[in-house]
């Protein structure tokens, strides 16, 4: 079996941890000129060794497989192919040693790419009737989640230390929570009918009003967040740091406390054990919890603490339109920043299937592939009438860990891949079916006395 070729992946760990090579030998126990060898990819390295570097990192030995890396080459792939940019084709050898040698040049082209496409639909907002400047802070609060691996250890710790304050086991958390919020803040928890929301929160009587139409465990998390929102503030600014707008700092306070109410009622130790124990059947996680099945995916999610990993995993939540409301990837999946994603992928043959959880063996056109799951999650409506709010929750690991999820029981995980691309404009598959778009880098081939199965042939080579 050919050993694996990390050394630009151990390079960029070292250098984030402002290690010299001396350093980090020593930690090793080899020399500082083997491990030279092994950052410029002249020596392999052995399993043990593997071992050793993900301890000294205190990383997952996914995190070693560079699928950063990978990541930021396939988003570069992306910014290059885009019409806005105009520019010429750049060569796969290219775009892989500006990801793996040069990441900070990436990520900044990454940015501008980003900056230039919001400056664009802000231009074009000017031109409405209304005069409204259009800003889309989405990206940015995403990126920010993302390039943290969604954990965020004050936050834990925070949840932490207000859970042993309250010492309840999960069926007892909403009364526990109600009581600290009426005990410690003076706040009363209403639950009733409501007009245009779900929960509203009043200072100066000190109520905090949810609709009766939210389930238990909708109801429990409102409560955790309100928690978060008066004790919280000093752990989330310490993590939140600055953002570009005053939108983007909203979303990502919010998004933080989101998670620091989660991490109140799925507390990390006690949920990670369970995560192993029940085999990530979300489902059981859900139940023990007391909470819904999307709050148990999302937590999963965020297992990321160093030397109490969980299995990495990507979450994305996708409406049937296909717009992306929430999405991260500790699993190094590849999501298409821009546009829409693959129609054979799993999020979105769920909808064919409401309630019903479905499972596919997904494999990338570099053969990279990943065990998913997802079903849809359905809220009430507003009023009578009115098509209820359906979206699907998808999650999805390396397979290589499936062995450690119950969703791949029964699967013969070879066979069962299907072929996906990340999205129409940069898949190469010439035989889909499904192709809405023919891809951005190819050459069109239009001949009227011959029709294939796609509706679009093109060049197998890139254009030059």
């Amino acid at each position: 079996m050919a050993r694996p070729l990390i050394g630009r992946t151990v390079r960029r760990l070292r250098t984030e941890r402002g290690w010299t090579q001396q350093t980090l030998a020593a930690r090793l126990g080899i020399s500082a000129s083997y491990l030279n060898l092994i950052e410029h990819d002249q020596r392999a390295v052995t399993a043990g060794l593997l071992i050793k570097l993900a301890e000294a990192f205190e990383v997952d030995l996914a995190a070693l497989s560079g699928a950063k890396e990978r990541q930021t080459e396939q988003a570069l792939r992306e910014v290059l192919a885009d019409p806005l940019v105009g520019a010429e084709a750049v060569p796969e050898a290219e775009l892989r040693i500006l990801a793996q040698s040069a990441p900070n040049a990436a990520r900044a082209i990454l940015a501008l790419h980003r900056a230039l496409r919001v400056a664009r639909e802000d231009a074009a907002g000017l031109a409405l009737p209304t005069g409204r400047r259009i800003v889309l802070p989405i990206e940015e609060t995403r990126d920010f989640f993302h390039d943290r691996a969604n954990h965020f250890p004050p936050l834990e710790a925070l949840a932490e230390r207000i859970g042993a304050e309250l010492a309840a086991r999960p069926q007892e958390m909403n009364h526990a929570i109600a009581e600290r919020l009426r005990n410690r803040h003076g706040l009363t928890v209403r639950v009733g009918p409501m007009e245009g929301g779900v929960r509203r929160y009043d200072p100066a009587a000190r109520l905090l009003a949810l609709s009766e139409t939210l389930p238990r465990e909708a109801r429990g998390f409102h409560m955790a967040f309100q928690l978060m929102l008066l004790e919280g503030r000093e752990a989330v600014e310490e993590v939140a740091g600055k953002a570009s707008t005053p939108e983007a700092a909203a979303m990502i306070r919010i998004g933080l406390l989101n998670y620091a109410a989660a991490a109140l009622l799925m507390p990390y130790e006690p949920f990670l054990a369970a995560a192993r124990e029940l085999r990530h059947d979300v489902d059981a996680l859900a139940a023990r919890f007391g909470v819904s099945f999307e709050q148990a995916c999302h937590r999963l999610a965020t297992l990321q603490r160093p030397g109490a990993r969980g299995v990495p995993f990507f979450f994305l939540r996708v409406d049937p339109a296909g717009n992306v409301g929430k999405r991260f990837s500790a699993a190094g999946f590849p999501f298409a920043r821009f546009g829409g994603s693959c129609p054979k992928w799993l999020p979105h043959l769920a909808f064919s299937t409401p309630g019903e959880l479905r499972v596919q063996v997904a494999e990338l056109p570099d053969g990279t592939a990943f065990l998913c799951f997802a079903r849809t999650v359905t809220k009430p409506p507003a009023r009578w009438g009115e098509p209820a709010p359906v979206s699907v929750i998808a999650m999805g690991c390396d397979i290589a860990r499936a062995g450690e999820v119950v969703y791949a029981d029964g699967l013969d995980l070879e066979r069962a891949k299907v072929g996906i691309g990340l999205s129409c404009r940069l898949c190469e598959r010439q035989d889909c079916r499904h192709r809405a778009f023919p891809p951005l880098e190819h050459r069109l081939i239009a001949d009227p006395h011959e029709a294939g199965p796609t509706p679009y042939r093109f060049e197998a080579k890139p254009r030059a």
